[in-house]
């Protein structure tokens, strides 16, 4: 179930209080890859396991947070820096 848009309106990055975007389809398939991998990880550094339907990115591109049956995740641990993947 996609996040609904009046909700996306009002969040924002836990950290840097940035505002959050949907992640496009070719950036969230670029990082499902990653997944599969094995090679990406949260800014905790414990591996991310679970390839995502949708995730929120902040407006600078800069961190990724999953969205798991349209409820987002938006806590520091979970967050995936984008500087990990070449060419995000």
């Amino acid at each position: 179930m996609p996040i609904d848009g009046k909700l996306l309106e009002i969040l924002c990055c836990p950290v840097s209080r940035t505002p959050l975007t949907r992640l496009s389809p070719a950036r969230l398939e670029t990082l499902n890859a990653s997944i599969a991998e094995g090679k990406a990880l949260y800014v905790d550094g414990e591996r991310v396991t679970e390839t995502l339907d949708e995730a929120l990115v902040t407006e600078d591109g800069k961190v990724i947070y999953p969205v798991v049956d349209g409820i987002p995740h938006l806590l520091e641990d979970l967050g995936i820096g984008t500087t990990q993947f070449q060419d995000f």
